[in-house]
């Protein structure tokens, strides 16, 4: 069929079955927002894979450095993973409460997520400045600035997961849980789930791994 065909049929086919010209309309803002931040998350994951695949390569070049056995406090490796994973789950119980428009339940698991949150940036921030003060900073070896690239760019997208708990919980207290501020936090959710996901892969390659 030509395309002067098409032309003279379609404009006699319901709008309902036009879709494909656009006359079906916009997809809902829901499907879009959902889309886009499906999107968002897959640019990270590509973003994370090439940092951890940049770790691989460098984990060697110490250039007569200390190793990660040498330097990684394996008890707080693990300390702060514990916390990074409660705060998911008690993430996990704060979106259900919200979905159940129990706006005080959701209040109260915020909080927890983010008191977990910012105690595995504390521990990890402190990690960082004892490398440091012992002489093993990024610009120590190949191998030392893979790992405080891969872990720090965890870390600054765990601080703005915090930053954005709190504005949400901002719009919880002064809009409700409208479905507006509902959407916003399921997206918030997925992608504090995903750090969780990355940072297990960061615990198994950076600080199991070596030892």
């Amino acid at each position: 069929m030509t395309s002067a065909a098409i032309d003279r049929i379609s404009p006699e086919l319901p709008s309902e079955l036009a879709r494909g010209r656009g006359g079906g309309g916009p997809a809902p803002k829901r499907i879009v927002v959902a889309y886009g931040f499906w999107i968002f998350i897959l640019g990270d994951i590509v973003m994370f894979s090439a940092l951890f695949a940049a770790y691989a390569v460098l984990s060697g070049s110490t250039a007569g450095g200390p190793t990660g056995a040498e330097l990684f406090n394996l008890r707080s490796a693990f300390i702060e993973t514990m916390c990074l994973l409660l705060s998911s789950y008690t993430c996990g119980l704060g979106i259900l409460s919200a979905e159940r428009r129990k706006a005080a339940r959701f209040l109260i698991f915020a909080a927890l997520t983010f008191v977990l949150g910012a105690a595995f940036l504390f521990i990890e921030v402190t990690e960082f400045a004892r490398l440091v003060e012992k002489g093993a900073g990024p610009s120590r070896s190949g191998f030392l600035s893979a790992f405080f690239t891969l872990v720090g760019t965890h870390g600054i997208h765990v601080a703005s997961g915090l930053i954005a708990l709190v504005y949400l919980v901002a719009q919880v207290i002064t809009r409700g849980l409208r479905p507006a501020v509902l959407r916003r936090l399921l997206c918030w959710s997925l992608f504090w789930h995903a750090l969780d996901i990355v940072w297990v892969g960061v615990f198994t390659l950076v600080y199991l791994w070596p030892s």
